[in-house]
């Protein structure tokens, strides 16, 4: 099968840091599924693992954690799919991923794709839309309030948000674009994006924000114009650290920090102590890394958001189209992903006949 590799960690612009290769067809077994993969998307941790993980000695590293695709096979252990459906998911980070024409993934973290996408609006959403589901309704604690006729999602939550005011740090991004639409339509939440660019800002306020600030400028000021003195809860997306002392600075008395990103320079926690503010950290992989006994509500929350979205209340965060799945267009995506001004997903269809550089599941180290 066609798939794009790399044999060692480099920077994006080296020759080798992406390249085509051919690798044997895996099998499935047990729970998991057999996809023939249609289309994928491209996320910051495509780049972060592409720049500093090696593969183990001898092997090809495969990234990608969005895709589309069909099952053409499936394990003794499945029970929720059937070969022939069409599904969408994020996989698993301690697997290969969806850089290739077949990808295993365990059926408990896959749902079905909607019905009114096309493969590639579809694609752009699994890892952004997981993250941005468990950061509301599992880490925040908000109640889910899902429309008549579609999945319940339920864990016991305690918080209607009514009153609630979120903001929303790197709201036009990939996570930002699908939870601003969660926020605003499932929580009764004031939501409040950051962007710095016009065409940013202007995605935001298309998604469902009541209202959009500068994250270059100090919030607090531009907040209170707004009439909002402070927010109940913060969700901070990206460039946490340079932000840290100012989301303090706008959350309430109680209120809750939620973030995703890896701050450099770590965080002074301390701070958070005086108004006892709650720190909430989310990584979607977390469920199937330790292989976690709520695994499948990766499964619920897909079906759940699969149903909103045929049903109008969600829309695709697709972004930009860069062509067939190949190493070209795949560095090209991480080098706009690197230069953090991407603006929706971007996404891949399809796999081309294409040169192979490189053959076989192991690689012959060269000059």
């Amino acid at each position: 099968m066609k798939a794009i590799a790399y044999t060692r960690p480099l920077d994006i612009n080296a020759p080798d840091a992406l390249v085509d290769v051919d690798l044997p067809v895996p099998q499935a077994s047990g729970r998991d599924l057999l996809v023939k993969v249609r289309a994928i998307s491209v996320n910051p941790v495509d780049t972060k693992i592409r720049a500093s993980v090696a593969p183990d000695h001898g092997e090809y590293k495969v990234l990608g954690w969005d895709a589309v695709g069909e099952v053409v096979a499936v394990g003794d252990g499945v029970s929720l799919f059937e070969v022939g459906d069409s599904v969408w998911y994020a996989g698993d980070l301690t697997r290969p991923g969806s850089n290739a024409e077949y990808q295993l993934v365990d059926e408990r973290i896959v749902g079905k794709k909607p019905m009114s996408l096309s493969d590639v609006e579809a694609a752009a959403m699994p890892l952004t839309a997981i993250t941005a589901w468990e950061l509301l309704f599992d880490r925040l604690g908000f109640a889910a309030q899902l429309p008549t006729g579609v999945t319940s999602y339920t864990d016991g939550f305690t918080e209607t948000g009514e009153a609630a005011r979120i903001l929303v740090v790197g709201a036009a991004g990939g996570v930002g674009s699908i939870l601003v639409q969660l926020a605003k339509k499932l929580t009764g939440a004031t939501v409040i994006g950051t962007a710095s660019r016009a065409k940013s800002e202007n995605w935001v306020k298309e998604l469902g924000a009541d209202h959009v600030i500068n994250h270059h400028q100090p919030m607090l000021p531009q907040l209170q114009a707004l009439g909002i003195e402070q927010v109940t809860h913060v969700i901070s997306l990206t460039h946490t650290g340079e932000h840290f002392h100012q989301l303090v600075e706008v959350l309430a008395p109680q209120g809750k920090l939620a973030l995703i990103d890896d701050p450099k320079e770590g965080l002074d926690i301390l701070e958070l102590k005086t108004k006892s503010i709650s720190l909430h950290w989310e990584f979607m992989y977390t469920r199937s890394m330790f292989g976690t006994g709520d695994m499948q509500k990766q499964h619920d929350l897909l079906t759940a958001l699969s149903q909103l979205i045929d049903r109008g209340v969600v829309q695709s965060t697709l972004g930009e189209h860069y062509g067939a799945i190949n190493a070209e267009n795949l560095i090209r995506a991480h080098k706009q992903i690197e230069s953090n001004r991407s603006v929706g997903k971007i996404v891949l269809e399809g796999f081309a006949a294409q040169k192979i550089a490189v053959m076989g599941s192991r690689f012959d180290m060269i000059g």
